[in-house]
């Protein structure tokens, strides 16, 4: 009996395999890293209230972070580009794109 069910599972396994291999190397789908357009919805208002060179990141008091869905509140994030860090001081108020990485993607003063 024991026989039988180990040959059962070993068929079970083996008949899936051929479908697992079609599906591994079917790569229409997903974003595969890379980044996506970015919207409207994407872009969002803030202030900055600190900028930490040395660690890379601004703190930020923002609007709604609709592409995450994330409401108001003010947050640490990374920047994409060091540079980003001398563009801005705190007190300034920028219009931002974070990646759900939570990293600052874009930034520019707002008009």
């Amino acid at each position: 009996m024991k026989a039988f069910f180990a040959t059962l599972l070993a068929a079970a396994c083996l008949s899936g395999a051929p479908a697992m291999a079609q599906h591994s190397g079917h790569d229409a789908h997903g974003d595969h890293g890379q980044p996506a357009a970015s919207s409207a919805t994407d872009t969002t208002d803030g202030e900055i209230r600190k900028v930490d060179k040395p660690s890379g990141k601004l703190t930020i008091k923002h609007g709604e972070l609709k592409n995450l869905g994330m409401g108001a509140m003010t947050m640490v994030f990374k920047v994409k580009d060091a540079a980003m860090l001398d563009k801005v001081q705190a007190g300034d108020k920028v219009r931002f794109t974070v990646d759900k990485t939570m990293t600052v993607t874009a930034i520019e003063a707002a008009k």
